[in-house]
């Protein structure tokens, strides 16, 4: 609404490294394949889709994928599904979900840079709407938040229309908003939050996205799901090297795990029901109660930094194998 806010201040966690890091999704995807690849029984299929699971006396006991070269059947004593909010694995397996009302959608686009654009990361919050800019280097990845459901509304207003939204946001990309010049360029993000009742069953253990969706809000989906891969590896890795885990066991990695996930979503839920709507809302240049306080307290802004950066539960390794 016309005043510069900082929301978190990240030099404060309790961390060697005092800053978050972004990084794109297909690096991210590239780095683990690398970093796996140092374990000698690392093996990575590409173009390879599980499309169903594999059971036998009511246990899970591997997947089926489609692969270039037919069907492939892969057994295996755990199976954990990691595959995102559209969860295959979860679905074959018929677990029950709990939904929560979002109201919003998210326009994901790219936008040239420039050498003398700002050198970091913005959020353009203007009446409830919402625009996040995300620096790649040579690009900006910009976040527009809509409400629910209205991408086609927007699509019946035109392309000039869209593209003045954006840069009435954000004055500087004025000169581009021309970019933005067929929809095909604009990507919609359908946002969920929902969790998953019972996360496990015999030898199948949902993780990630797979187990709690989330919203984009912080780009904490990653932090959570991550945490999960590492609680798991903790309470599991040493029983596996004997052969299969129980349900009891693989329940122990909800039981950890699912309290931080309530808190977060919670927040998500929050923030978007009475924060970021996606709807024009008054034009009063004040702002909503949260964000006032974050200005007139700066102390305050360690808790965001906190949940966005660390998480209410961090994890740290303590495999044996931990390397």
């Amino acid at each position: 609404n016309g005043q510069v806010l900082p929301v978190a201040d990240f030099t404060k966690l309790p961390t060697r490294c005092k800053f978050i890091a972004f990084m794109p999704q297909w690096d991210f995807l590239n780095f683990l394949s690398t970093d796996g690849k140092k374990f000698p029984s690392f093996q990575l299929h590409m173009e390879t889709e599980v499309f169903d699971l594999l059971i036998e006396n009511e246990r899970v006991i591997g997947v089926r994928a489609k692969t270039p070269h037919g069907e492939l059947d892969v057994r295996a004593d755990l199976v954990i599904g990691a595959d995102g909010r559209h969860s295959i694995v979860q679905s074959r397996a018929g677990f029950k979900r709990r939904e929560f009302g979002v109201l919003i959608d998210v326009l994901w686009m790219r936008i040239s840079k420039k050498r003398d654009d700002p050198e970091q990361s913005f959020g353009f919050f203007q009446h409830g709407k919402l625009l996040v800019l995300l620096d790649r280097s040579d690009y900006w990845q910009c976040g527009f938040v809509i409400p629910k459901g209205g991408f086609d509304e927007i699509k019946a207003h035109g392309l000039p229309q869209f593209q003045n939204d954006i840069v009435s946001l954000a004055g500087f990309l004025r000169d581009r908003g021309t970019e933005l010049d067929d929809w095909s360029k604009i990507k919609l993000l359908t946002v969920q939050i929902n969790r998953l009742c019972d996360w496990c069953s015999d030898g199948l253990l949902c993780i990630g996205d797979s187990a709690h969706a989330t919203s984009p809000a912080g780009g904490v989906g990653i932090n959570l799901a991550i945490q999960d891969a590492v609680a798991t590896a903790n309470l599991l890795a040493a029983k596996l090297r004997t052969g299969a885990v129980s349900v009891d066991d693989l329940r122990k990695v909800q039981a950890r795990r699912e309290w931080p996930t309530r808190l977060i979503q919670g927040l998500q839920v929050f923030i978007h029901h009475r924060v970021v709507t996606g709807r024009a809302s008054s034009n009063k240049k004040s702002l909503p109660l949260v964000l006032r306080l974050l200005k007139w307290f700066p102390i305050l802004r360690q808790v965001p930094a906190r949940f966005i950066g660390i998480g209410p539960r961090p994890e740290h390794l303590k495999s044996p194998s931990a390397v």
